[in-house]
C-alpha cells in the first residue's frame, strides 16, 4: 500500500485582488520524512505557496493535503501537523527563549510540565540551554534563528517548513545549524526548506523543486536534475601574471578571476589535456586545479534566466 505524501498539491492557483496570478496550477507531492527542497528567484511564487500551505494565504483554485488530511475542510488538524520557521524574527525579544517555547506549546493545548521538558530537549539541541534564562534580545543573530526552530519543534511537528532559515548568518553558524536540521530529519520530521543558499540545498536535500513565474519548471531527486548539467566547472591556479588576451578554446568559456586564477566551464565530453595543451602554448602554467562546488547554482541559473539576461 502506498504512503501518503506528507505534503500533496495539486492544481494550485492563486491570483491576488491586483490580477497578479502568482500561482498557475502548481502540482507538488513531498514524500514523508523528505529533505526537500523549494527553489526558486525573487516573485517566483515561493512565499505564496508557502503561505497557503501554512495557512497564512488564501488559495484560489486547488487542493493542499498534509498527510491525507485536507487544508481547507479539516484546517485545525491539518495545521497541528506543521512547524513554521518563516524569515522574519516573530518573538517579543524581551521574553527569555524558556518562556518563548513554553507560552507557544501553550498556545496548542500543550501541557506546562510537558512543555518545560520539551523546551529543555529543544534548547539543548539548538546549543541554547545556556542562554535559556537570558533576555532575548541580548541573542545574535544566529542564536534567534535557532530559537525559532526549537519554536517551531515544541508541537512535535511532522512536516516543518523553514523559509529562509540561515538567512544572514554567518557560514560556521549556518554550517551548525545544518547539522540541527539533518538531526530533526533524522529523527522522522519531514522537512521543506527555501533558501537562497543553493549551496544549502545541495548539501541538505535529497529532492527539490524549481518554481518560477508562479509554475514548477522542475523537479525531482536532487541527483537526477544535477545529472542533466552537460557542462562542468573548474577553477584553476595559476603561476605568474595572465596574459593580457587570454587564449581561446572552442566550446569553453575562460574567464579570469583575477591575475592568478582561471574560470573555466567546459563540455564534460571535453578532454582537460586539451585545454592544458592550449594553455601551455598561451605561456598559462597551471599550478592546481579544484572543481567549482556549487552545481545547482549553476543548473539554478541556467533554468530561471530571463529572456533578457540571455539575450
Amino acid at each position: 500500500m502506498a504512503t501518503v505524501p506528507a505534503l500533496r498539491i495539486q492544481q494550485l492557483r492563486k491570483t491576488y485582488g491586483n490580477q497578479v496570478e502568482a500561482l498557475k496550477g502548481v502540482s507538488l507531492d513531498v514524500a514523508e520524512g523528505d529533505f526537500f527542497a523549494l527553489l526558486g528567484p525573487n516573485g517566483a511564487g515561493k512565499s505564496t505557496l508557502i503561505g497557503i500551505v501554512s495557512s497564512l494565504v488564501n488559495l484560489s483554485a486547488g487542493s493542499v493535503e498534509i498527510f491525507g488530511t485536507d487544508l481547507r475542510q479539516q484546517r485545525d488538524a491539518a495545521m497541528r501537523m506543521i512547524g513554521l520557521v518563516p524569515q522574519e524574527i516573530n518573538f517579543n525579544l524581551f521574553e527569555k527563549p524558556l518562556d518563548i517555547l513554553v507560552n507557544y506549546a501553550g498556545f496548542y493545548g500543550v501541557p506546562r510540565k510537558v512543555a518545560l521538558e520539551r523546551a529543555e530537549v529543544e534548547l539543548r539541541r539548538a546549543h541554547l540551554w545556556g542562554k535559556a534564562q537570558m533576555t532575548s534580545r541580548t541573542l545574535s543573530g544566529g542564536m534567534k534563528r535557532r530559537l525559532m526552530i526549537a519554536r517551531a519543534m515544541m508541537t512535535r511537528p511532522r512536516l516543518l517548513i523553514l523559509d529562509e532559515p540561515t538567512a544572514g548568518v554567518d557560514i560556521e553558524i549556518r554550517r551548525g545549524m545544518w547539522d540541527t536540521l539533518r538531526e530533526i530529519n533524522d529523527a522522522g520530521t519531514t522537512i521543506i526548506l527555501t533558501t537562497h543558499y543553493l549551496e544549502e540545498a545541495e548539501h541538505l536535500c535529497r529532492n527539490l523543486a524549481i518554481i518560477d513565474h508562479g509554475s514548477i519548471i522542475a523537479q525531482g531527486p536532487m541527483r537526477t536534475l544535477l545529472s542533466r548539467l552537460d557542462v562542468q566547472g573548474f577553477v584553476l591556479d595559476v603561476d605568474g601574471p595572465l596574459p593580457a588576451t587570454l587564449p581561446t578554446i572552442d566550446g569553453t568559456t575562460l574567464l579570469a578571476r583575477d591575475e592568478d586564477t582561471l574560470d573555466i566551464d567546459m563540455p564534460r565530453e571535453m578532454d582537460l589535456n586539451q585545454v592544458f595543451t592550449v594553455l601551455d602554448a598561451a605561456g598559462i602554467r597551471v599550478r592546481s586545479m579544484r572543481t567549482k562546488s556549487n552545481r545547482l547554482e549553476e543548473l539554478f541559473v541556467r533554468l530561471v534566466a530571463r529572456p533578457e539576461q540571455s539575450a
